[in-house]
């Protein structure tokens, strides 16, 4: 909903208020009219059910407000002397409409000096309970949230298996502008396995749920901070609003609201203005290359010949993340469709190969992985003896080279065209490698608008900017008008990960929108390796920095410990006191 169909909304909600309880406030010593003036009468509803007025800010919250309603709801009745199970059931499954039966139908009696302690065990554990939620809740939109590593495409930088903490207030913490949906779950309910916030997925009747259509325009609180080239940021893929998160085609099929589309954490390589390019997996900003921090691991994909095979030992003395191999087929069998039917399938996201180079005789393809025996034989497939491609940093890879048994290292470099690889357009023959050059939109800044960039520029005006987009042979309308430039409403950032050939990332899906920023991770707070080995030494170390990331986890346990101590000792004093 737009920000005048939200205050029309809002408008609606505090008429069926003051209708619902205008007697309430009159049995309690106020004025009708205080029922109907917006806010205010939040603030006199407080005092009538004697709580801190400033339950009325937590009341505008998204999601935290769908907690405090209920309560709100709850102690309004308690505070006319209903106070049965029954009655608080009845006072939550109504949605509050049971304050029409107490305001119009029901004799009761204002209890101006009530208790406000539960009158049971259970009582007060649902309230301790709830206020936890809200709470966190709060802290977890507004200020620090924990996220996990999902993925690789950061490793040696970030693992995966760290825990972060994520800081939402130094780039401005978003407004949620989903405002029905589960506390602290982000797009599916655990063990449930149901959607937190929505019934309808359908990309096209996105709009016919009236969760749905609850949406807050996008609102960011102040922040500190700019997006700085090179930080490691979290933000909500773009391209997430599709059934299968590798297939970057345009077409849409399956809808996320923005801040439920998937958490990624990436490096941001390229701010609003920049102008960038790839050139053998290395990202030049601007003509120059671009220099990342000393705690970042660039990794690489190398082709490796060596005089022995790859053994387990080697890969794990030198950090080799992934191994692809080398196979010869003979000429005759590549168009054999079964051939190129298991060649083509997809491994971890990527195709199984990648044609090398050919002959009269035989045609060497690269292929992800180890391939059966029964496999190469059924395919008429050969392996190329202890060649490779593995991937290093530059530091392993300069250690490797210098090895006896090392027949050949060499940085690998894609050159075909990729048609998974953005803008997904005939007109450009990019791949993950090389890439390029484009200019970073920037918000104020008009850029030229023609056929050959359109692709480039498309669903940043359609989908981002909410602007229609027509092509009639040579001309171009943009809501209805013909155009031949078009000036940007909000920066983007290029994100990447520093494992390059491992990573799904913008040359998947193009610029990333400052409205998908989700926050700045700031601390990893615990780290695994697997379920049963911890990663002592990375435990509360700091994301960003120069220097080996230093563990600052002793300090932490000693302040713990202290901190416990302290408590301790206080309340064996106030007991002989």
């Amino acid at each position: 909903m737009t920000l005048t169909q939200w205050l029309l909304f809002l408008l609606v909600i505090q008429i069926i208020h003051g209708l619902g309880t205008w007697k309430l406030y009159v049995k309690a010593g106020r004025q009708a009219w205080e029922a109907f003036v917006p806010v205010y009468n939040g603030v006199i509803l407080m005092k009538i059910i004697n709580r801190p007025w400033w339950w009325v800010i937590l009341l505008f919250l998204p999601i935290v407000n769908l907690i405090m309603l209920m309560v709100v709801w709850v102690e309004t009745a308690r505070s006319f002397g209903k106070n049965t199970y029954t009655d608080t059931f009845l006072a939550v499954v109504s949605l509050g409409f049971y304050n029409y039966y107490l305001n119009y139908v029901a004799d009761v009696n204002y209890v101006e000096n009530r208790s406000l302690q539960p009158k049971s065990g259970s009582g007060e554990w649902t309230s301790s309970i709830l206020f936890a939620i809200v709470a966190a809740t709060i802290v977890h939109t507004y200020f620090m949230q924990p996220f996990t590593i999902p993925s690789s495409s950061l490793e040696k930088s970030l693992l995966v298996g760290d825990f972060l903490f994520v800081s939402k207030f130094h780039y401005g913490a978003r407004v949620p502008m989903t405002t029905v949906a589960a506390p602290m779950v982000h797009d599916t309910i655990p063990v449930a396995n149901v959607k937190s916030y929505t019934f309808n997925d359908n990309f096209e009747k996105r709009n016919t749920s009236w969760i749905n259509k609850l949406q807050l325009p996008y609102m960011r609180l102040p922040g500190f901070q700019k997006i700085k080239r090179n930080d490691i940021v979290v933000f909500n893929q773009p391209a997430d609003t599709l059934l299968d998160m590798n297939d970057f085609t345009p077409d849409r099929n399956y809808y996320k609201p923005i801040d439920k589309k998937t958490n990624l954490v990436k490096r941001c390589v390229g701010i609003p203005g920049d102008s960038l390019e790839i050139i053998d997996g290395y990202v030049y900003i601007n003509g120059e290359k671009n220099e990342l921090p000393d705690r970042a691991a660039l990794q690489h994909y190398y082709t490796f010949i060596s005089e022995n095979a790859i053994s387990q030992e080697f890969i794990d003395k030198y950090e080799i993340e992934s191994t692809w191999s080398f196979y010869k087929i003979k000429a005759e069998y590549w168009d054999d469709n079964r051939v190129k039917k298991y060649l083509n399938e997809e491994v971890n996201g990527q195709k199984r190969s990648y044609l090398k180079e050919s002959s009269r005789d035989s045609i060497n393809v690269e292929v992800v992985g180890f391939i059966p025996y029964q496999e190469m034989t059924k395919l008429k497939m050969a392996p190329i003896k202890n060649k490779y491609n593995i991937n290093l940093t530059a530091k392993n890879a300069e250690i490797i080279k210098n090895l006896p048994s090392t027949i050949f290292l060499e940085q690998f470099s894609y050159q075909l065209k990729d048609d998974s690889t953005f803008p997904h357009s005939p007109l450009y023959s990019w791949n993950f490698d090389n890439f390029g050059p484009i200019y970073i939109p920037k918000k104020g800044a008009t850029v030229n608008i023609n056929l050959e960039v359109l692709p480039l520029y498309k669903r940043v005006i359609t989908e981002y900017e909410g602007n229609t987009l027509q092509v009639a042979g040579n001309q171009i309308k943009i809501n209805g008008e013909v155009v031949n430039s078009y000036t940007f409403k909000q920066d983007y950032y290029w994100m990447m990960g520093d494992n390059r050939n491992n990573s799904i990332d913008a040359r998947g899906w193009g610029y990333v929108p400052f409205n998908h920023v989700f926050g700045k991770p700031v601390l990893v707070w615990m780290s695994w390796d697997g379920i049963k080995n911890p990663r002592w030494e990375r435990f509360f170390t700091t994301v960003h920095g120069e220097g080996k990331p230093t563990s600052f986890l002793m300090p932490v346990l000693i302040c713990i410990g202290g901190l416990i101590g302290f408590n301790k000792w206080k309340a064996r004093k106030k007991a002989k006191a």
